[in-house]
């Protein structure tokens, strides 16, 4: 039986390298959906066959993401992996002096900090059922507490910092069933974040997603440790 593996905003970028990575490494792949406008998770059944399972997935939502509980517990017992990567940024160049948008702030709070939760509260069952109990949370530098030249980015900075605070929560109650969990910054990757391509970036979205996917397979079999990790996309450990 091969592995499974639950990864969020598999629609396109990240998420969906991700999920391509890991269907060519034999595992089950339940992908979130989210939007309708982008078609290319359809297109791998006709490759990987039953091992893609696109998932109507909305992380900001309640009752979406335990629908997604309910769905993926009819279909197996255990989860190997889960991978939080769905993500929003918002009003990025507003400072103080600006009219910040504090809607839009909560808005990547609930997407980027509570989204995390809500997924891991919904399969946190199956996780502890395998015998990975792996949980990876996409963080960025942005969430570091020591800001060394950013003036704005408000609501994405201080969500990604939530974020990397409850995998250390997370980490502590888990680790005694013997769950971990992987805090992981992508690099400076091309992203959709904004609504459309940023191709300034260094790394595109599949050559981030195969670092990413080298290191959490190799930290997720390291002997579990006592704290959580948070490191780069080659594993190299980062200040909280």
């Amino acid at each position: 039986m091969s592995k499974s593996i639950c990864i969020t905003g598999a629609d396109r970028g990240l998420g969906f390298e991700l999920t391509l990575n890991f269907l060519e490494r034999g595992y089950t792949v339940y992908a979130g959906k989210y939007l309708a406008e982008w078609k290319d998770l359809d297109g791998l059944a006709e490759r990987y066959g039953d091992r893609i399972v696109p998932v109507q997935m909305d992380v900001s939502n309640d009752d979406s993401v335990k629908s997604v509980g309910a769905f993926i517990s009819e279909r197996t017992d255990k989860l190997d992996m889960l991978i939080n990567n769905a993500g929003i940024l918002l009003d990025r160049d507003a400072t103080v002096y600006d009219d910040l948008n504090f809607d839009n702030m909560l808005k990547e709070y609930n997407v980027n900090s509570i989204g995390p939760l809500r997924m891991t509260q919904a399969l946190a069952r199956l996780l502890m059922n395998s015998d990975s109990k792996l949980i990876v949370n996409i963080s960025s530098e942005a969430g570091q507490i020591q800001q060394p030249e950013r003036e704005g980015w408000y609501g994405y900075c201080m969500s990604k910092a939530a974020l990397n605070i409850q995998s250390n929560i997370l980490h502590n109650h888990l680790k005694k069933e013997g769950g971990r969990v992987i805090a992981i910054y992508p690099g400076w990757m091309q992203t959709y974040m904004n609504g459309k391509l940023d191709t300034s970036a260094e790394l595109t979205s599949k050559q981030a997603a195969t670092y990413i996917a080298d290191t959490i397979v190799r930290l997720g079999a390291e002997e579990l440790g006592d704290r959580p990790l948070f490191v780069n996309n080659i594993g190299e450990q980062m200040e909280w």
